[in-house]
């Protein structure tokens, strides 16, 4: 006689499949793990292993407090990682940069530093809000459900971030390189910390124009505070280096995995997308021509 925690093969399927469809992206234990005590033990082990010197461990190194208490509106706050994004003369030495910059505190209990993916030389680039998951575990952006989300309507507008061919590729990033803990929207002082390295980053790729994925990435490079649905579609602009740039925003791929039906306006802002770019490159091959 089967006992009421034992179920059919066909039931335990049927399940399995509808938490699938729910989301449900990872297996738990019968007991609950605190990670940010496993994150926090890790840091202590790595601190006190890196600061023995001479075989005596050191005192832990002491975190500026300013990068907890940063203000939103303190220009003279962030001249430290704008200074560190400023010297950087390419992409890669952004990268560089960013694995030395300790100011940000989502760096303690993020895993991975993510960064970017796909061509420097694209025509476009795509900027998210913040790594998931995923994403922290694998160090690139937009790789778990919402990033082969956001895979599926780059191809249907034939763009591909593996693709080396300047016509087909993007290159995708966001405005905070570390996953907040558990998911969190990051707040006003980590996302004003980032900021410099998302600037010198479009500065060097020079993208013809911007795509924001959600609100947060528009709000920062507008200085809008409408909200996502209210903005999208719509092409904006925002200064970068001295120059003006054009830019557009859309729905971010993890609110479409909520809302299907909202799909709909996404593909409409894709649509618009290639549009722009199938314009600038008539653009380009009738000044080639008149040139010839």
């Amino acid at each position: 006689m089967n006992t009421t925690n034992e179920i059919s093969a066909a039931k335990a399927l049927e399940q399995l499949t509808w938490l699938i469809e729910m989301g449900a992206d990872e297996v738990l234990g019968d007991e609950p793990v605190d990670r940010f005590a496993a994150s926090a033990k890790r840091l202590q082990q790595t601190t006190a292993s890196t600061a023995a010197v001479g075989g005596k461990p050191c005192a832990p190194r002491k975190t500026s407090t300013r990068a907890t208490t940063l203000p939103a509106n303190n220009e003279e706050s962030v001249q430290d990682p704008r200074q560190l994004a400023n010297r950087c003369q390419s992409l890669a030495e952004i990268e560089q940069a960013l694995k030395i910059f300790d100011a940000c505190p989502l760096k303690r209990t993020a895993s991975n530093l993510c960064y970017a993916d796909g061509d420097a030389n694209a025509r476009v680039m795509f900027i998210g809000e913040a790594p998931g998951r995923d994403e922290d575990i694998q160090g690139k952006p937009f790789v778990g459900r919402s990033g082969q989300l956001l895979d599926k309507m780059l191809s249907a507008i034939g763009l591909d971030r593996a693709s080396n061919d300047v016509a087909r590729a993007a290159f995708i990033t966001n405005v905070i390189y570390w996953r907040p803990p558990g998911n969190r929207k990051p707040t006003d002082s980590e996302t004003l910390m980032c900021m410099p390295f998302v600037e010198r980053t479009i500065e060097l790729q020079g993208p013809e124009f911007i795509v924001c994925l959600g609100a947060t990435p528009m709000q920062r490079l507008t200085g809008r505070t409408e909200g996502i649905l209210k903005s999208r579609g719509r092409w904006l602009e925002t200064e970068i280096g001295g120059r003006t740039m054009p830019l557009i925003a859309t729905l971010h791929p993890a609110y479409l995995l909520r809302q299907p039906a909202q799909k709909r306006l996404a593909w409409r802002d894709f649509l618009e997308i290639r549009q722009r770019l199938d314009a600038k490159q008539l653009v380009a091959d009738v000044v080639e021509v008149d040139n010839d």
